[in-house]
C-alpha cells in the first residue's frame, strides 16, 4: 500500500470534483484531487464557460443594432469569430489557472492521470492507481467519484469530428469556423445556444428536432417568445422530425428525415425531407464517464453508465464511496454538482469522524435553470402544466420588460417574467423569465420558493429603483392584480 494516505480522494475535477476538494479542505481534511484532462471539466473547458464567453460577443453584436438610437454612430464594423474564440480561450485558461491556484492554496494535492479504485474497503481505506505522466498509487479513507459526462456519439449520426460535430468539437480552442450554412440536430438547451451564437455571426442555421417543440421543458409562452426572436435571426426550426441518416458528402453534410409520427415499420415508404449544409452539430444526449474506474470489482452498480447511489446521501453500494454530478444520471447542471459535492463531502467526513461537519441529505426541490440565448431564459420551480397535473389551483402574474423603466432606458424591452403562486396560500411555487438578465432575476425567486415565501413577502420587500430586479417585484404584485406599472384585475 502507498504511504500517501488521504482523508478523501476525488476522481474528476469538474465543477463537482474541484468544489468537493475545496470544501473538504475547508473542514480540515487532507485531499487528493485526480483529473485525467484539465481542471474544470466539461463545464469550464467545453461547456458552460466557453459558450457564455461566445454569448458575450453575441450580446455585443445585438447591441450594435441599437447604438444609433442610443446616440452612438458607428459607420462600419466587421465580425471576427476568430477574435471571439481567442478571447473565449483566454477566459477558459484564466479560470483553469484560478482553480489550480485555489486548490494549491488549500494544500490539496493534484494528480493528473486516470484514476481507478483497485481495492480496499471502508475500514482499511481504498487504494487508487493513477495512470498518467507519472504513475502513482495513493490511499484514501473515502472516495468521491465525479467523472462527469461527454457528448453521446450516436452511431447512426456518423459523427466524424470533421463535418459532423459534437459540442466538444465546436468549442475546441482551434475551431474558428463560421459556416455559411449550419445544421443542428437537437433543439434543446445546447442546440438553441449554439444556433443563437452562429446566427449572430452570420451562419444560416437550420435546427432539426424530434419533439414538437424546442426546449420542450420550458413554459410554452417562453418558447413562443424565443421563437419570435429566432425568426428575426432567420433561424429555421423543423420540429417533429425523425433523423434517418447523416452523411458527410465531402463538400458538406446531408441529412434525411421523415415525420416523427411515422411508425417504425412504415418509415421506408414515408415522405422524406432532405437538408444540406456545410457543417452539422449533433446536440443530442450525453453519456456518463464511468468506465475503467474499478466499480465492478467493488460491487458498485451501474445502469448504462450511470453510477447508482443513494439519492439522499449519494453513497454508492460500496460503503465510503460516493458519486456526484453528471455521472449519477441526475440533472446535468454545474450548480447541481456543486450541491451534491457539499452533501457528499459532509457525509464522507462525518463518517470518518473528527471533522466539524454533520451528515446531510440532498435537496432537489428548488433547482434554477438558465438558457443563454439572446434574450436569455431563466426558470425555477413548477411549470403551469405540472401544477395543473397535480391539481394545484394557480394564480399567475406576468410583467413585460417594456413596462419597466430601467429596461426601457437600456433599450432592452424584449420579453417578460411570469410568477406562479398557489391560489389558496399565495405561496410562490414557480417562475419563468425571458429577457435581459433573466438568469440573474430567477435567483431571487429561487430563494423565495426555497423558503416558502408568498407574493406578499416579495411585495413588502423594498427593491431599489430603477433596476431590472423590479421585474420580480412587479410580477409578484401582478399575481394579485396590484402591479403598479401594469393594469390588472385585483384578486
Amino acid at each position: 500500500m502507498s504511504d500517501l494516505i488521504y482523508d478523501v480522494a476525488i476522481i474528476g475535477a469538474g465543477p463537482g470534483g474541484y468544489h468537493a476538494a475545496i470544501r473538504a479542505a475547508q473542514y480540515g481534511a487532507k485531499v487528493a484531487l485526480i483529473e485525467k484532462d484539465k481542471l474544470g471539466g466539461t463545464c469550464l473547458n467545453r461547456g458552460c464557460i466557453p459558450t457564455k464567453a461566445l454569448y458575450a460577443s453575441v450580446q455585443s453584436i445585438e447591441r450594435l443594432k441599437d447604438f444609433e438610437e442610443l446616440g452612438i454612430q458607428i459607420k462600419d464594423y466587421s465580425l471576427n469569430f476568430k477574435k471571439a474564440v481567442e478571447r473565449k480561450n483566454r477566459v477558459v485558461e484564466e479560470l483553469v489557472e484560478g482553480i489550480e491556484t485555489l486548490e494549491k492554496a488549500w494544500n490539496n494535492d493534484l494528480f493528473y492521470g486516470h484514476g481507478k479504485i483497485i481495492g480496499g474497503d471502508i475500514h482499511s481505506g481504498y487504494e487508487i492507481s493513477i495512470q498518467g505522466t507519472q504513475n502513482k498509487k495513493i490511499k484514501a479513507k473515502r472516495v468521491i467519484i465525479a467523472t462527469g459526462s461527454s457528448p453521446a456519439l450516436i452511431p447512426s449520426f456518423n459523427i466524424d469530428h470533421e463535418k459532423i460535430l459534437t459540442s466538444d468539437d465546436i468549442l475546441d480552442p482551434n475551431f474558428t469556423t463560421v459556416p455559411e450554412k449550419l445544421l443542428i440536430i437537437g433543439a434543446g438547451v445546447i442546440g438553441c445556444e449554439f444556433a443563437n451564437i452562429f446566427a449572430a455571426f452570420g451562419s444560416e442555421v437550420t435546427m432539426i428536432e424530434y419533439l414538437a417543440s424546442p426546449i420542450a421543458t420550458e413554459e410554452p409562452m417562453i418558447v413562443k417568445e424565443l421563437l419570435k426572436k429566432f425568426k428575426e435571426l432567420n433561424i429555421v426550426i423543423k420540429t417533429s422530425q425523425n433523423v434517418l441518416s447523416v452523411e458527410n458528402t465531402g463538400s458538406g453534410v446531408k441529412i434525411i428525415t421523415c415525420s416523427a409520427s411515422v411508425p417504425r415499420d412504415e418509415i421506408e415508404d414515408a415522405e422524406k425531407f432532405t437538408f444540406e449544409a456545410d457543417l452539422c452539430l449533433v446536440s443530442i444526449g450525453r453519456i456518463k464517464e464511468s468506465k475503467d474506474l474499478g466499480l465492478e470489482d467493488l460491487g458498485i452498480e451501474t445502469d448504462r453508465g450511470t453510477i447508482k447511489c443513494n439519492v439522499n446521501n449519494l453513497e454508492t453500494s460500496a460503503k465510503g464511496i460516493y458519486a456526484i454530478g453528471d455521472v449519477t444520471g441526475g440533472l446535468m447542471l454545474a450548480h447541481v454538482a456543486y450541491h451534491e459535492a457539499d452533501v457528499a463531502v459532509a457525509n464522507a467526513l462525518a463518517s470518518i469522524g473528527g471533522f466539524p461537519v454533520k451528515e446531510t441529505n440532498t435537496d432537489y426541490n428548488v433547482i434554477p435553470a438558465t438558457i443563454f440565448t439572446s434574450p436569455n431564459i431563466g426558470s425555477v420551480g413548477m411549470r403551469r402544466k405540472a401544477a395543473k397535473d397535480r391539481g394545484i389551483d394557480l394564480l399567475m402574474g406576468q410583467f413585460p420588460y417594456s413596462s419597466l423603466g430601467k429596461a426601457k432606458c437600456m433599450g432592452e424591452e424584449e420579453g417578460f417574467i411570469m410568477t406562479l403562486a398557489e391560489k389558496e396560500t399565495f405561496r410562490i411555487i414557480g417562475a419563468s423569465c425571458i429577457g435581459i438578465e433573466a438568469s440573474e432575476l430567477i435567483a431571487e425567486l429561487a430563494l423565495a420558493i426555497k423558503h416558502g415565501l408568498t407574493v406578499y413577502d416579495i411585495a413588502k420587500t423594498i427593491h431599489s429603483h430603477p433596476t431590472i430586479s423590479e421585474m420580480v417585484l412587479e410580477s409578484s404584485e401582478a399575481v394579485v392584480g396590484k402591479a403598479i406599472h401594469k393594469k390588472g384585475r385585483p384578486i
